[in-house]
């Protein structure tokens, strides 16, 4: 096997592990975050916490209009949501994100995030006390709302008393993305004092729609003591509830482009949990270290809580400029985070710069392939090199065939007196598996891409080709298996190795010759299920390589020899 070929075939193979089973092997052996254990006095010992509220999920489902219309709401108005609050509870519970929708036809409604308990899909937060003698409004309190609008720079307050003398208020407002901020405060109007403990939950009924894999994790996620956790997943909260206690971080339920989290009062101690519920229901909630509040005084425990798309730079604004510590982390960037952010602002510049998604692709795939072509470059003549010395390694060889370890010191001698590195052909490879892998996220991670068109039958590029020749493009009333589901784009994508394959030097073995011949059809049918986009990238890499390797075989036509068996 050629030099070329090994090196393509070594790129492939650690391309697929890193891919595939790389974020396996680092939650496996080095997890960044032990979920429920705590070191206090230099010993471990699992944190019970203090459990916020339960909300239990209705068995029944309902039509949601018909639940919105049941309890007096708070109209939710900004340039990205509209929605409600449900006075009776407390809870934000009705939600949709203006800007983006279920999908590219034109009719689709816009995505729904948030739904009431008693719904399809329901998804809702919930903001509290705990009762350890504080007496806090019941989770079926009507609260009085100041106004009947909630709109950036419009905040609302909600207000309820029990019979104690005690007064209660959660002080709403948002900004012009998806961040509320809740300010709770007790004033204390009784004779004695108080314990007040703050709490906030998410409740969501089922899984995320969205599956999880080795490279992107969906379901519950948190940020505690400085470190992200994708480690438990929703099959791990059915086991047991999931427990940690933090100061600063968040925690909550991410899909691939959606999050909703709950942030407290980054500055203080709390208590996180994620635990199942009833109905196939998901919880994930907080309580603020409690604290006394003594008679005639008044006490305010804030939160945030995000609810909306996993915008890159909206959540690096957040974390960088408004103290939501690495809430920038609910995008699983994974292994090369400090390769795949740059990647992902250039490729975002581009697609401002051009007003194509799919071209801004190219254009960076040019870039890239332009900035590794001196590495390449390197690696050929490297490779030329070596074959050039391979009659005074075969002579070595076969003059020190009973000595092995006289045959390896002259072998590395020849190579000193040749000036070769041995490594140098695979060296630049390797270097290249981070970008790879880096685009890889990139184009599969981010909703900058979501729902983009390209050209023509193209209309969304994070979605695989719809076009297939299977039911000759759509003329034949079938809808053919998954696996059987080619589309022109994967077929091009095909073409594209089969010639860059061609490109290379023949080898002279037949199974090489074989395995060489069918590695291109192979690799269509792996990358049929993947988004256009990555596609796109590969075609242009393709096209791209096919260019180079004429150039650098002209450039040492040694190469282009027959490799002897």
């Amino acid at each position: 096997m050629s030099e070329d070929n090994k090196n393509f075939v070594l790129f492939a193979v650690l391309a697929v592990l890193i891919l595939f089973g790389g974020q396996w092997l680092v939650s496996h052996f080095f997890p960044s975050n032990p979920a429920v254990t705590k070191i206090e006095g230099g010993k471990t010992k699992v944190v019970e916490g203090k459990a916020a509220a339960t909300a239990e999920a209705p068995g029944a489902i309902r039509d949601r209009k018909l639940v919105l219309a049941e309890t007096p709401r708070v109209k939710i108005a900004t340039p990205t949501m509209q929605g409600s609050i449900n006075l009776k509870g407390a809870r934000i519970d009705d939600l949709v994100l203006t800007n983006y929708k279920e999908t590219i036809a034109k009719d689709s409604p816009p995505i729904r995030l948030l739904s009431p308990a008693g719904t399809t899909d329901a998804n809702f937060a919930a903001f509290g006390w705990r009762d350890d003698g504080l007496a806090p409004p019941a989770a079926d309190t009507v609260w009085t709302a100041s106004s009947d609008t909630l709109a950036p720079g419009k905040p609302v307050t909600l207000s309820a008393a029990n019979a104690r003398g005690q007064r209660f208020q959660i002080e709403l407002s948002v900004d012009n993305d998806y961040m509320f901020s809740i300010r709770q405060t007790v004033a204390n109007g009784g004779a004695n004092a108080v314990p007040v403990a703050a709490y906030g939950l998410v409740n969501r009924s089922g899984v995320s729609k969205d599956p999880a894999s080795w490279t992107i994790h969906t379901g519950p996620m948190s940020v505690a003591n400085g470190s992200a956790n994708y480690a438990p997943n929703f099959k791990d909260v059915d086991k047991e509830p999931q427990k940690f206690t933090s100061t600063g971080g968040w925690l909550g339920f991410t899909d691939k482009y959606w999050l909703t989290a709950l942030l407290p009062d980054q500055a203080h101690s709390f208590d996180g949990q994620f635990r199942a519920g009833a109905n196939s229901s998901y919880q994930a909630d907080f309580t603020a270290a409690p604290q006394v509040l003594p008679p005639g005084r008044e006490l305010t425990q804030t939160t945030r809580f995000f609810a909306g798309a996993k915008e890159v730079k909206l959540l690096d604004r957040y974390t960088d400029k408004e103290g939501a510590t690495k809430l920038d982390y609910a995008i699983d960037w994974g292994w090369f985070r400090i390769i795949e952010k740059p990647i992902f602002y250039y490729l975002d510049w581009l697609f401002r710069m051009v007003g194509n998604f799919g071209v801004a692709i190219i254009i960076l795939t040019l870039t890239i392939r332009a900035l590794v072509f001196p590495i390449a470059q390197r690696q050929y003549a490297s490779m030329a090199h070596m074959r050039a010395i391979q009659p005074k390694m075969k002579a070595i060889q076969e003059r020190f065939k009973d000595d092995k370890q006289r045959q390896q010191q002259e072998i590395m001698a020849l190579y000193k007196a040749e000036k070769v590195n041995p490594l140098a052909g695979c060296l630049p490879t390797l270097l290249q598996i981070p970008i790879f892998y880096a685009l890889y996220k990139v184009l599969m991670l981010t909703i900058e891409m979501r729902h983009q068109p390209f050209v023509a039958w193209i209309k969304d590029l994070s979605a695989p080709d719809p076009l297939t020749p299977v039911n000759l493009f759509g003329l034949l009333n079938f809808t053919p298996p998954h696996f059987m589901a080619i589309g022109v784009i994967p077929i091009i994508l095909g073409i594209s190795m089969f010639f860059q394959f061609k490109l290379n030097p023949t080898p002279m073995d037949d199974t090489q010759k074989q395995v060489f011949a069918l590695m291109p059809w192979v690799l269509m049918f792996v990358m049929a299920p993947f988004a256009v986009g990555l596609q796109v990238y590969w075609i242009t890499t393709n096209i791209i390589t096919i260019i180079q390797q004429r150039v650098l075989y002209a450039r040492h036509p040694a190469l282009l020899e027959a490799t002897p068996k």
